[in-house]
């Protein structure tokens, strides 16, 4: 049996802030619906947070009460539950449980009648807790004064308690007061006083709120500088590998654990994955007596981590082309293969925190860089909206996310369109998008992630973006300018655009007049006729002609929006950090500086 211990640093980090004084109110935030491990003599068992807790925590000098929303208020032992009910009855009549029962039996009618309902008045309000959260509370901070309290300069209770609230977001959810129900503002006021009072602050108590998310406890007490928060991160790669060592070890006689590769390739290629998904993985292969792939594994963690961030936030990219697909941009393709890719790949101190692509619409700037994600050969997440539409979604999405990249051993984030997904900075932006992107700007230039996580903004608005996430240290380090075609380049566009249409030679008289029709023609614009002359070609029974083709190019009008396709190049050729990456690597400041002058008769004339 793997009988080793499992080292969680969030169990130590709980028990350093409550050991020491620092807060006597928790919340414990992070992955907590997932599975942690029990040492033992046979292997130990893993089971859920609060139970694992509960178990470390079961200390002779401690009691502990759980609270579960539409549940009783339990206690870990019964001779716990009678211990603090004697020292409620003592409490409240001043008289410990012998002298309590010496005053029924020699008291008046009255008086016993007065003391027997102080006896049932403790189960009672157990009673009462029941499916009424408001009275939990209540009475959860009222067994805390007591604990707290002393009769006849004795304590009342000689041991400390340790109250865990489980779901503690539905308990004293977010959102303003204003516009809570009289139940839900009645709870945060019961917290807010406890957590508030010196005695309890100063005592020996403990009370530890359970939420995926500190975002979704209520900001009236989330942000109570005397309410500490410890997060439980992601499954490492090592308690992974753990897992799986225990899992092997339950099997029964006649099962077992048949992989594709090592226990070590599963740990590594699972990362991401819950202890609870990585368990029904598991259980799937051993039930069915088959081997366990590599493909359903990949399948298992994209499918995880989608349903944890939500489908419209996140997706896998899987490109299917590489950098042979990409007509023209010889110069930008050899700084990818010689540069851009290995620098990724590579990691550790030279690796590079982030880059941003910059270019005029329709210039085919994802098209390139899903042949980059192609190439390096590792895991591609796709962020399409991390604003969510709810209030306070928002915060909780970002959480996750950075859970799942404290998880992750290599991956590339790809923001396409990445000027419309971040929320602006300014005094005029709403407060979600202010934190927002403030915490996306800490994790491109945070030193533990980097050489793990790369950062691939697309935009043709380089300028929109928060100059903080411009900056070197993040996606400043790199931006690439991506242009329309030129020389050579627009020359294997134009071959590219005919030769499945026109069966000869051109002319070097026909190369300069279809060159010449094609001036100003982007990616895109090439990529349409192309597929409007293959249109043409489907339906013309005779093989086109030269004029043939010429009266398509004739015929087709661009759109207007020259004037702000000239604005999306001049910005990236102002953002551009890389001379070698400019048309002209010897331009002159003179002209960078007319570039600007540029951009500002453009922007005075309403063009951005």
């Amino acid at each position: 049996m793997n009988k080793a211990a499992i080292s969680y640093s969030f169990l130590k980090n709980a028990g350093r802030v409550l050991n020491s004084g620092q807060s006597r109110s928790l919340i414990l935030t992070g992955n907590i619906h997932d599975l942690y491990h029990l040492s033992s003599d046979d292997g130990g068992s893993y089971v859920p947070l609060v139970d694992f807790l509960c178990s470390k925590w079961n200390l002779s000098s401690k009691i502990i009460l759980v609270y579960e929303l539409n549940g009783p208020i339990r206690f870990l032992k019964e001779e716990d539950r009678e211990r603090v009910k004697s020292s409620w009855l003592r409490w409240r009549t001043g008289l410990d449980e012998n002298e309590f029962a010496i005053e029924n039996m020699l008291s008046s009618g009255r008086r016993q009648a007065e003391s027997e309902a102080f006896g049932k008045s403790f189960d009672e309000n157990l009673s009462s807790a029941i499916g009424r959260p408001t009275v939990a509370l209540e009475l959860l901070r009222q067994l805390c004064l007591c604990s707290r309290s002393q009769v006849k300069g004795q304590p009342c209770l000689d041991k400390e308690l340790i109250v865990f609230v489980e779901a503690a977001d539905m308990v004293i959810p977010e959102g303003e007061i204003n516009r809570l129900n009289d139940a839900d503002r009645h709870r945060i006021s019961i917290c807010h006083d406890w957590f508030s009072d010196p005695g309890f602050i100063n005592g020996k108590d403990a009370v530890i709120l359970v939420a995926e998310s500190r975002s979704l406890v209520n900001h009236r007490i989330a942000r109570l500088p005397q309410v500490i928060e410890v997060k439980a991160p992601s499954p490492t790669t090592e308690v992974r590998r753990h897992f799986i060592n225990w899992f092997e070890n339950t099997l029964d006689e006649g099962e077992s654990l048949d992989l594709w590769d090592t226990k070590e390739t599963l740990s590594a290629t699972t990362a991401g994955l819950s202890i609870h998904a990585l368990h029904q993985l598991l259980k799937g292969s051993c039930y069915e007596h088959r081997a366990l792939s590599l493909e359903e594994v990949v399948v298992k963690v994209e499918e995880y981590i989608q349903q944890q961030l939500g489908d419209d936030v996140v997706e896998f990219k899987k490109p299917t082309h590489d950098l042979r697909a990409i007509v023209g941009f010889e110069h930008l393709k050899s700084f990818l293969t010689a540069d851009l890719i290995p620098r990724i790949k590579e990691g550790g101190e030279s690796a590079l925190s982030g880059a941003a692509v910059s270019g005029p619409i329709g210039v085919g700037k994802t098209f390139i860089f899903e042949a980059v994600a192609n190439e390096l050969d590792m895991v591609v997440l796709v962020l399409k909206n991390i604003r969510s539409q709810w209030f306070g979604q928002t915060d909780v999405i970002f959480e996750r996310l950075r859970r799942m990249m404290d998880a992750l051993d290599r991956v590339l984030v790809f923001i396409d369109e990445a000027d419309t997904q971040f929320g602006g900075i300014g005094p005029n932006a709403h407060s979600t998008e202010r934190r927002l992107t403030g915490k996306i700007q800490q994790m491109m230039s945070d030193p533990q992630l980097k050489g793990r996580v790369t950062w691939l903004l697309m935009t043709a608005r380089i300028h929109l973006l928060s100059p903080d996430i411009r900056r070197p240290g993040r996606v400043g380090d790199l931006i690439i300018p991506v242009l329309d075609p030129e020389g050579q380049d627009r020359q294997a566009f134009i071959d590219w655009v005919l030769k499945p249409v026109l069966k000869i030679e051109l002319s070097e008289e026909q190369r300069a007049s279809m060159k010449k029709e094609l001036e100003g023609y982007s990616a895109a614009s090439f990529s349409s006729l192309r597929s409007e002359l293959k249109a043409v070609a489907s339906r013309n029974p005779a093989p086109l002609t030269f004029d043939d083709v010429l009266e398509v190019v004739r015929n087709i009008l661009p759109p207007a929006i020259g004037d702000t396709r000239r604005y999306q190049t001049l910005q990236a050729l102002a953002n551009c950090t890389r001379r070698s990456l400019l048309p002209d690597p010897t331009v002159s400041d003179e002209v960078r500086q007319s570039w600007i002058q540029e951009l500002r008769i453009l922007e005075a004339r309403g063009i951005s």
